[in-house]
C-alpha cells in the first residue's frame, strides 16, 4: 500500500498526559521507545478504519528495529490500551480511533525512504533523551494549530503533558533536528516586551504552510539543526 502524505494519529490518550507513563526507568526505557517508533509506523499504516495490516519484516524494516524490540514496543503500547491485535495475521487496531474527532495530523510519506522511516537510522535506543525526542514528537503532533501549521506550546506545559523535565527539553528538541523531524522557527511573544517565543513545525507535514507563506505579521526566525545546540531554547509563550 503506497503511503499517504499524512494520517491520522489519535490523540485523546496524548491530550490525557499518558505520555508521563512513558519512562526510561526500571529498565523499561528501551522498551517505551520502540513502542512509539513502532506505534508511528501503525498509524502510518492505517486506514479509514484505524486497522493495519504489516507484517513483522515490515515492523523491522520500517523502525530499525529488531523483531525482539518490535515485540516488547508492540507490548507496551497495547499494554497502555492504544492497540489491539486483529484476528486477521499481521492485524492491529488503533484504539479510541475516530475519523472525525480527537485525532492529531502526522506526516507518512516524506519520512521514509526505501520502506524505512530515516530518521531512526540514529536511533540506537540507549539514551533517554530518544525517547523524550519522541514523546515531544507526538505532543507537538496534538499540539499543532490546523491555521499555522506550528505548534505553540510553553516548556511548562511540555513538561506537564510529557513528564519531560524542563532541563532535558533542549537535548530532545536538538534530536529531532538533528535528524530532520522537526522545525523550530523563533516567533514574537506578546507575553512580555522583546519576548520571543518558540513555535514547533513538523518536516513533512503541509509543507506549503510555513511562516514564508503567513501573514505579513507574522514574524518567524527559523533555527536550524546546526545552531540549535548553542541555542537556549527561549521560549515564554503561555
Amino acid at each position: 500500500m503506497a503511503l499517504k502524505e499524512w494520517t491520522k494519529l489519535p490523540s485523546r490518550w496524548i491530550e490525557q498526559k499518558r505520555l508521563r507513563e512513558l519512562r526510561w526507568a526500571n529498565g523499561t526505557g528501551a522498551d517505551n521507545l520502540a513502542g512509539l517508533m513502532t506505534l508511528l509506523v501503525l498509524v502510518h499504516h492505517a486506514d479509514d478504519q484505524g486497522r493495519t495490516v504489516i507484517t513483522y519484516d515490515a515492523l523491522t524494516h520500517s523502525t530499525g528495529l529488531s523483531r525482539a524490540k518490535v515485540a516488547a514496543g508492540l507490548n507496551v503500547v497495547e499494554g497502555m490500551g492504544l492497540i489491539s491485535r486483529d484476528e486477521r495475521r499481521s492485524g492491529y487496531v488503533l484504539r479510541d480511533y475516530d475519523p472525525v474527532a480527537n485525532w492529531a495530523k502526522v506526516p507518512a510519506r516524506l519520512l521514509y525512504s526505501d520502506g524505512r522511516i530515516v530518521a531512526f537510522d540514529d536511533f540506537k535506543l540507549r539514551s533517554p533523551a530518544e525517547l523524550h525526542a519522541l514523546k515531544l514528537y507526538f505532543l507537538f503532533a496534538s499540539r499543532r494549530d490546523r491555521l499555522t501549521n506550528f505548534a505553540n506550546i510553553s516548556f511548562n506545559k511540555i513538561t506537564e503533558y510529557s513528564g519531560v523535565e524542563q532541563h532535558s527539553i533542549k537535548r530532545a528538541i536538538s534530536i529531532l533536528l538533528h535528524n530532520g523531524l522537526l522545525y523550530v522557527e523563533r516567533q514574537r511573544s506578546y507575553a512580555r516586551v522583546g519576548g520571543v517565543a518558540n513555535a514547533y513545525r513538523l518536516v513533512g507535514l503541509e509543507t506549503r504552510n510555513h511562516s514564508g507563506t503567513q501573514p505579513a505579521d507574522f514574524e518567524a526566525e527559523i533555527v536550524s539543526a546546526t545552531n540549535s545546540a548553542a541555542s537556549d531554547f527561549t521560549d515564554v509563550t503561555l
